[in-house]
């Protein structure tokens, strides 16, 4: 076969059955993804002729992978259970409370600024596994946690990881088979008179630039989504009344994050940006500035959705802890877990060995030539038992308590396990299916469909660049694995369709990579899981599927002009809709009665 439309539809389609299953009927992630499973199976076999061994070693593959990520997730799990049984929950709130009691304020705080700074240490997942448990205890619901969590799973993320997703997805996905850039990319940065990393690095300027652009307001869609969906009258005019202060928390770490960038390269863009940007809020903050006059909170629990709580309920064992400590003492657990992955992401011998050294490889799977290595020493997961671990001493915890928390931890992953073995084998069939793997002669699932869209759009595909990186974070739950499969192809028809600049293409993926990760099945399973919301996965996605559109079509439109330059074009027009559907939006939830804002509600 090769009709290029029928065989994009055929790849689509895995991913179509998964997302009505999960969005359009609400199945649980356990139920809807098998049977996306079984279909990418058919498909693989059918039509790209894939043999039943490839497939088979790509799903051990996926399974690997599946365990490395329910590593992080328990360990998430059991940090959040230490701190609940030790009692240091009841300090952390009482903390936040003496800074303000507005769950808008905390949700900037805590989700956007030491999320973004979680992020640029750790990535992978890792900032909704910290965040979302957090938010938890401190009495979000646990739908909103997760929520809040995934939405800033943007800006910082392709700065993720210490520049990850730029150093390592970007620069691998241009390079060759010998590791040194493409002769198109070369000659590009030739002209530009850079090298490879150097080139990597200018690239990575665009992205920052542009997520700067467009994240300035993604605290204010996650608070407005947050007194819209949670609140007592659902009242999306709650969340715009805080306006000065989301942006003010948005400009807070994305000034340094966009000067580290230009300044210091790909690595600490986030880390930096989420660090300084937290430290200045929290302190303006406690002296009042730009704080609410009235304090928004969620309903009382006995007035909650069904939908919003999940089995995970730290109130309890809250209100039951009888130990008093101080704020520093409390936090301890996550100021370890910082310190830990500052210090094994950039020691150089440190992380040699834990992300070499001490990995677990998985070689050569069935003769297949595909591989997985297991680095579950340098995974976040470690760094959250080893804080555990210290916490038990630091907190001085009875062996009863200890007991406790990993028996309710342990039960807890259970719930999240197969719903990620089965999701991550059908991401590994779907990335393993180029010509090296099938005998139809046929490019990979993921380029097939990028092609398809390409030739669709021509001169107009800047636009439409970001969302093929937030497909391929959908499918693969990681900025660095789809600006790995679609870097090349990005910067191959940035030159089709003469733009001067096919390295801005190339950011443009790199931007729409960070943005799909707000609705990656896995990141959502695996944040859900560490709250206890397991089988919501599709409400979650409907929520958060609003502002990565807004991201991805801003971006590209903002990508457009930057490639085109400004004009009566198609970046103008997509850029002014836009801005026009934020403010109609906008007016629509002002001018309404909060019932009326309830009808917006997903």
């Amino acid at each position: 076969m090769d009709n290029l439309a029928v065989l994009a539809l055929l790849a689509l389609l895995p991913i179509l059955v998964v997302g009505v299953l999960l969005v359009g009927l609400r199945w649980p992630a356990r139920r809807a993804m098998p049977v996306g499973l079984a279909v990418i199976i058919v498909i693989a076999l059918a039509v790209w002729r894939m043999s039943i061994t490839t497939i088979a070693a790509s799903i051990v593959q996926g399974v690997l992978i599946a365990v490395g990520l329910l590593w992080i997730v328990f360990g998430a799990l059991l940090l959040l259970e230490t701190i609940t049984k030790s009692g240091a929950l009841r300090s952390i709130r009482a903390g936040f409370t003496t800074i303000s009691a507005d769950r808008r304020v905390q949700v900037v705080i805590v989700a956007w600024l030491f999320g973004s700074f979680i992020e640029g240490a750790a990535g992978f997942g890792a900032p909704a596994a910290v965040v979302a448990p957090l938010l938890l205890a401190l009495g979000f619901p646990a739908m909103a946690a997760v929520m809040a969590g995934l939405i800033i799973q943007s800006t910082p993320v392709s700065f993720g990881a210490v520049g990850t997703p730029m150093i390592t997805g970007i620069g691998t996905g241009l390079a060759g088979s010998d590791g040194s850039l493409v002769p198109a990319a070369q000659a590009r940065a030739d002209e530009l008179g850079l090298d490879h990393a150097g080139f990597v690095a200018h690239t990575a300027t665009q992205v920052a630039t542009i997520h700067a652009l467009v994240g300035v307001l993604v605290p204010l869609f996650m608070v407005t989504l947050l007194t819209g969906f949670f609140g007592e009258k659902r009242d999306f005019r709650a969340g715009l009344r805080l306006a000065p202060f989301c942006l003010y928390g948005a400009l807070a770490m994305i000034v340094p994050y966009l000067a580290v960038a230009y300044l210091l390269g790909p690595e600490f863009p986030a880390l930096l940006g989420g660090f300084v940007g937290l430290v200045l809020v929290m302190w303006t903050s406690s002296k009042g500035f730009l704080m609410p006059k009235d304090t928004w909170d969620f309903p009382d629990r006995e007035r909650w959705s069904d939908r919003w709580m999940g089995s995970v309920n730290p109130d309890v064992e809250v209100s039951a802890a009888t130990r008093r400590m101080s704020l520093p003492l409390a936090w301890s657990p996550y100021l370890i877990v910082a310190a830990l992955l500052l210090i094994t992401r950039n020691i150089p011998a440190v992380q040699e060995f834990l992300s070499a050294d001490a990995v677990i490889p998985v070689e050569n799977i069935f003769s297949t030539g595909i591989s997985q290595t297991m680095d579950l020493l340098y995974s976040p997961g470690a760094i959250f038992l080893t804080a555990c671990l210290i916490t038990y001493v630091l907190h001085r915890m009875r062996r009863e308590q200890i007991a406790a928390s990993w028996r309710v931890a342990g039960k807890q992953i259970a719930g999240a396990a197969f719903a990620l073995l089965t999701a991550l084998p059908l991401v590994r069939i779907f990335i393993n299916s180029g010509e090296e793997f099938n005998e139809a002669g046929l490019a990979s699932m993921p380029i097939t469909l990028a092609e398809a869209v390409a030739n669709a759009t021509g001169q107009g595909w800047p636009v439409l660049a970001p969302t093929i990186g937030a497909l391929g974070a959908f499918v693969a739950g990681s900025n660095t694995v789809s600006n790995m499969m679609f870097s090349l192809f990005q910067f191959s028809t940035g030159q089709g369709i003469g733009a001067s600049s096919p390295e801005t293409v190339v950011a443009l993926q790199a931007v729409g990579g960070a943005a799909g990760n707000m609705v990656a099945v896995h990141n959502v399973v695996a944040a859900s899981a560490t709250v206890g919301l397991l089988g919501r996965e599709g409400d979650l996605i409907r929520k958060t599927i609003i502002p990565m559109s807004y991201y991805c079509l801003a971006a590209g439109a903002i990508g457009y002009l930057w490639v085109f330059g400004v004009g009566l074009n198609l970046g103008l027009m997509v850029f002014l809709v836009v801005v026009l559907a934020l403010v109609l939006a906008a007016v629509r939830v002002t001018r309404g009665t909060p019932a009326d804002n309830a009808e917006v509600s997903v």
